[in-house]
């Protein structure tokens, strides 16, 4: 694998994931002397990974086209990356990824499901090198795994995505037009119902952080859950409601220039985190030492479960339950409620924020 010069990366999961793929896509170009790169990601995380710079196509793949033409889709990419490749790696194990990473070059890397071993027989047989995608790791350290077998030598760190200088002055013009100079933000949307307060908790929180007589800027996107919680923002001095207003390119500049992260266990948390911001994360279901944000500066994420913990610039709130974290989609594992999260005590969350403030004296 000494002559790289054209590399595919596959990553079919959910926005966190394509988000850490910004890190292996920047080591790579540092190892290999800047070789071509391009991706295969879902389409629903093509918005995200259009901000990876050093990509030069994104082949995606839809679900809502699979349904239609059941196959089609799948032969189409193949035709297009077949043999094109001097590296491909696949960051998921399952059978599509492994396919598109098989097909596309010779020198071939892919994660497998140790649990399923036996059955993975063709992907290990076909596979020029194979990992175990760990359920125990951090994202990101399971990222790292094909880099291991490369031979490359790393720093285990989160790098943060670069924004266009349109998108900071975007940014900046809107501010000023507001009159905003300092600010928190505060992101109380998720993707899914499950990993959000309740709109009475989410009132609660923010006339809690309304009397520290800081700007609170409430961010979100245009989903149906983020539409929902912007109907129900309290009318408040210090909050400024966001939602909506800006994309995600200039969320990541304005993350940048912020005071700190205050918010769900989601992509913008992950955002905050990369750019070394004080995060106070507020995590229902989620298994922590999968998902939790990672520290560079301690090069690890959090591995246990407590209601308060601190670690690098970190800070996470759980619920004092017995199933947290169950790792489930909500309480009924259907995507709508985790009474976990209603069960966080905000006033706590409230007092570390007003006391890291104090002490920081920023």
């Amino acid at each position: 694998m000494k002559q790289i010069n054209k590399i595919l990366l596959i990553i079919q999961r959910s926005n966190g994931d394509v988000f850490f793929i910004n890190t292996i896509v920047r080591i790579l170009q540092d190892k290999y002397e800047f070789p071509i790169i391009d991706l295969i990601v879902n389409d629903d995380t093509l918005p995200l990974a259009s901000l990876i710079k050093g990509v030069r196509c994104i082949h995606t793949f839809s679900y809502d086209i699979k349904k239609q033409m059941p196959f089609r889709q799948e032969l189409g990419i193949l035709k297009k990356i077949f043999r094109k490749y001097d590296l491909s790696i696949n960051f998921t194990s399952s059978d599509r990824g492994n396919l598109y990473a098989i097909s596309a070059s010779a020198n071939s890397i892919s994660a497998v499901d140790e649990k399923s071993y036996i059955k993975s027989w063709w992907k290990r047989l076909l596979l020029r090198k194979f990992y175990f995608f760990s359920p125990g790791k951090h994202i990101i350290e399971n990222n790292f795994q094909p880099l291991d077998i490369l031979g490359l030598r790393y720093s285990k760190e989160s790098l943060e995505l670069i924004t266009s200088e349109e998108s900071q002055n975007r940014v900046m013009d809107l501010l000023n037009k507001k009159g905003i100079k300092r600010y928190i933000i505060f992101h109380p949307c998720a993707q899914y119902n499950y990993k959000t307060l309740s709109k009475e908790k989410i009132a609660e929180l923010l006339n809690y952080l309304d009397s520290l007589g800081i700007k609170i800027l409430v961010t979100g996107g245009s989903s149906e859950v983020d539409i929902s919680i912007k109907k129900n923002l309290p009318k408040l001095q210090n909050i400024e409601d966001m939602i909506g207003e800006i994309t995600l390119e200039e969320f990541i500049f304005l993350s940048k220039n912020s005071i700190c992260y205050i918010g769900m266990d989601t992509l913008n948390m992950h955002i905050a985190a990369s750019q070394n911001k004080k995060v106070f994360a507020i995590f229902g279901p989620t298994m922590l030492n999968v998902w939790s944000p990672w520290s560079n500066n301690l090069k690890r994420c959090a591995n246990h479960n407590q209601p308060i913990q601190h670690y690098g610039l970190n800070t996470l709130f759980q619920a004092d339950l017995p199933c947290v974290a169950c790792g489930k989609a909500g309480c009924n594992d259907n995507h709508i409620v985790s009474e976990c999260l209603n069960s966080i005590d905000l006033s706590s969350v409230f007092y570390e924020i007003e006391k890291w403030l104090k002490n920081a004296k920023v």
